[in-house]
């Protein structure tokens, strides 16, 4: 989240946009500009979707599975986090640090909305 006094990731969905919508126009569910930004991204769409079919990934599944590098993963994953999509759990397993991920309520919902968009977007393509 952002802290007091500094700018706002415009990655991050706006509360407002998480508020059910009043205008007609506002209500067509095939708006390309109203697709969730910070999941319609590659990376961050298939960290989401993966963990959506899992309990939870560690950061090394993660990394096999988007074929990405620790750098990129750790980036993508912290805007996801930040967003409270996804919970980051840190511990040990003997000296070696393990980093396990998992899908939010939050995530799973802005999922499901985002993958409800999707589809409305291509009927309606379909549709002309």
């Amino acid at each position: 989240m952002a802290k007091h006094g500094t700018a706002r990731d415009d990655s991050r969905p706006d509360p407002a946009d998480l508020r059910p919508v009043r205008s007609k126009a506002e209500r067509s569910p095939a708006r390309a500009d109203a697709l969730d930004r910070l999941i319609h991204e590659r990376l961050r769409l298939g960290i989401v979707s993966a963990l959506a079919v899992n309990d939870s990934l560690s950061f090394s599944d993660l990394k096999k599975l988007m074929k990405t590098t620790d750098g990129n993963l750790s980036v993508h994953a912290r805007k996801l986090e930040e967003a409270e999509y996804i919970t980051c759990t840190k511990s040990f397993e003997g000296r070696m640090p393990k980093t396990q991920y998992r899908l939010t309520p939050v995530g799973r919902r802005a999922l499901e909305r985002y993958l409800d968009h999707m589809e409305a977007l291509i009927r309606a393509t379909r549709e002309r």
